[in-house]
């Protein structure tokens, strides 16, 4: 991905550059969100995981809807568990052989 954006030069002329760097397509999960995400998609409801993790049902929504904003910040949006499932494999936050 490319950004384009206009600058000018010491001398005042207006140039366009492009921007050609790498994009962090990883979103910066924190310890805690990691956890419950894991947690979640071990488990077979969202009041599983509050018990085992003494949150409220709440809570983990709340965890897993900014888990949700912070993948869909980085373009790389996953609206199923399954899909979370994936950018967790992708993201190195587990491994397929865990499973």
């Amino acid at each position: 991905m490319e950004f384009i954006h206009s600058t000018r030069t010491p001398d005042g002329y207006l140039i366009r550059v492009v921007d050609r760097r790498p994009i962090n397509r990883t979103p910066r999960l924190s310890a805690r969100e990691i956890e419950v995400l894991l947690a979640w998609l071990r488990s077979d409801s969202k009041g599983e995981v509050a018990v085992l993790l003494g949150l409220g049902v709440g809570t983990i929504n709340t965890h897993i809807a900014r888990i949700r904003a912070k993948y869909i910040g980085v373009g790389r949006p996953a609206p199923t568990k399954a899909a979370l499932f994936a950018r967790a494999v992708q993201d190195g936050h587990t491994t397929l052989e865990e499973w």
